[in-house]
């Protein structure tokens, strides 16, 4: 073998690809039903599009993008996460000069260098939607709502919802200050990274994943109870909004959540199946990164569902399903020289109607032919022998019954086809 996978990637195999359809189908249909429309941005970006947009500060800028100079000596970045990019095209098609809210979502990879450990690799899927030009509450409660919505239709039904408002530029300098009083006199106590948090952006140092500087952020100053009257009144109104749609939470006053574009509301879904990286999902508002990325005041709001967990929670819940080889209606095998031509003409036929159909590739005997045309389930078998050419009829065989019917090769489509029909009219 010349090689293995990078670390930190993995191959999504044939029996499993299944499983990631099926969520991608509840995916569109449920955005479909939601009024959202799809986009898809490219996988790598300039790199001032997260540097400036996610914020440096964070970890995933500092520590976890993968930037890179292509040949042309362009610095571009792997997409980290999926909201920088969207804000991206919004600016570039002045989709915000349109019919507004905006609505999209997306489903994709995503690329941040770390440790790889359970349900978490350096290569990533995401499922993300994002609205813009809605300012209201009403926007998050939906946002929040077709999350959970989702995770229903999937039969994850005991997540738990933590949500928490983070303010705004009015009220955020109040809870900076109070976080530098709180944190200052234990500052040789936090990680190299916390202070350098501290005198950079405090608010970081609640989302550190370090047990110690944990420790030091029990009893720091919440951000709820340092909203200037607005954001308070925001966040009251979320609340009763999904308290009206029967969407269950917690109010978690140490969220904060990683990236530095969140104002006001930030919330996070949790789920017990996957040990420390607790975390399926999560999102927020951001009213000023379309500013911060050189566009006018639109405000925004989204969430990122990492699909790998999800699909790790459902299995330890066996909400997955084996699947199974696809079936085929129909299998053409061939016995003899001269066949082969013929066959193929036939199978293509078949397939040109819509037709699922298999046919042998490996030269191998009849009786091993209907041994793979059993394997793949198929209820009707076309046998081409060369004595049947020779008086230009084929063999129908319906697999259930053993009954078999010789036709004339020029009608054996339509033959065929009757047979199929039938058999959806029965099962209808």
């Amino acid at each position: 073998m010349l090689t293995g996978a990078p670390r930190g990637t993995k191959d999504i195999l044939p029996d499993q690809v299944g499983h990631w359809q099926r969520i991608e189908a509840v995916i569109r249909q449920i955005c479909r039903e939601y009024g959202y429309a799809e986009i898809r941005t490219p996988v790598f970006e300039h790199r001032e599009v997260f540097h400036r947009g996610v914020g440096e500060t964070t970890d995933i800028v500092q520590k976890e993008t993968y930037d890179f100079h292509d040949r042309g000596n362009r610095e571009l970045t792997l997409r980290p996460e999926g909201t920088a990019p969207v804000v991206r095209a919004l600016l570039e098609h002045k989709l915000y000069a349109g019919p507004l809210p905006v609505k999209m979502y997306y489903v994709g990879p995503m690329f941040r260098f770390g440790r790889p450990q359970m349900g978490r690799q350096r290569q990533f899927h995401q499922f993300g939607i994002e609205v813009f030009g809605a300012a209201g509450a009403g926007a998050d409660a939906e946002v929040i709502s077709l999350a959970m919505d989702f995770y229903r239709r999937l039969g994850l039904l005991d997540l738990t919802l933590l949500v928490n408002s983070i303010g705004c530029p009015v009220c955020r300098p109040a809870h900076r200050q109070a976080l530098c009083d709180f944190f200052g006199p234990r500052a040789t106590e936090l990680c190299e990274d916390c202070r350098n948090r501290l005198d950079r952006n405090p608010l970081r140092v609640l989302d550190c994943k370090q047990e110690r500087c944990q420790e030091l952020s029990r009893g720091a100053p919440a951000t709820v109870d340092h909203l200037c009257p607005a954001c308070a009144e925001h966040f009251a109104a979320v609340r009763e909004l999904l308290e009206a749609a029967g969407v269950a939470y917690t109010v978690d006053p140490g969220l904060v959540r990683g990236l530095d574009y969140y104002t006001r509301t930030a919330f996070e879904i949790i789920s017990r199946d996957i040990g420390a990286q607790a975390s399926v999902g999560g999102g927020g508002r951001y009213d000023h990164l379309v500013e911060t990325l050189g566009g006018p005041p639109v405000p925004g709001i989204g969430f990122g569902l990492g699909l790998e967990r999800l699909v790790l929670v459902m299995e330890n819940r066996g909400l997955l399903a084996v699947t199974a080889e696809p079936a085929r209606d129909v299998f053409v095998a061939m016995a003899g020289d001269g066949t082969g031509p013929v066959a193929f003409g036939l199978v293509q036929a078949l397939r040109a109607r819509g037709i699922v159909v298999e046919t042998d590739c490996l030269a191998r005997s009849l009786k091993a032919q209907m041994k793979t045309a059993d394997r793949f389930q198929a209820p009707v078998v076309v046998i081409i022998g060369e004595a049947e050419l020779a008086r230009g009829v084929v063999t129908v065989r319906l697999m259930q019954t053993g009954e078999q019917q010789e036709v004339p090769l020029a009608g054996a489509l339509e033959y065929v086809g009757g047979i199929l029909n039938e058999r959806k009219k029965c099962a209808g």
